[in-house]
């Protein structure tokens, strides 16, 4: 299964950061929509917009990495914006990308079964 799917959760956006991190996730978005590795990059926020949820799917840790490197500073901003990031990765992604990710420190999960 090379198909992966992320969860970033950003646990603590302040009201004041709450705007720049719109706009800053807007770019992000832009960045995600010519990647052809991406399948899925939705934000969604909590009631009271202090928490957003990133639903991520690409077709493999190649196009994880490429996304990683397309955002370059845009993923520091929103991690500083968001109050921190929590990853989570779905699937088995390759060891270039567990070492690439790991100061991230991404929750994995293995694939047990599924439709």
């Amino acid at each position: 299964m090379d198909k992966l799917q992320v969860s970033a959760t950003f646990p603590n956006i302040r009201p004041e950061n709450l705007d720049e991190f719109k706009k800053v996730a807007a770019e992000a978005l832009e960045i995600a929509r010519g990647e052809s590795g991406t399948l899925q990059y939705d934000f969604f926020l909590s009631a009271d917009q202090t928490v957003c949820v990133v639903r991520e799917a690409y077709t493999s840790s190649d196009a994880v990495l490429a996304h990683m490197g397309g955002l370059g500073a845009l993923l520091g901003r929103l991690i500083e914006l968001g109050g921190g990031m929590q990853p989570e990765v779905f699937g088995s992604p390759s060891p270039a990308l567990v070492e690439a990710a790991a100061a991230l420190k991404p929750v994995v999960y293995s694939y047990l079964q599924g439709k």
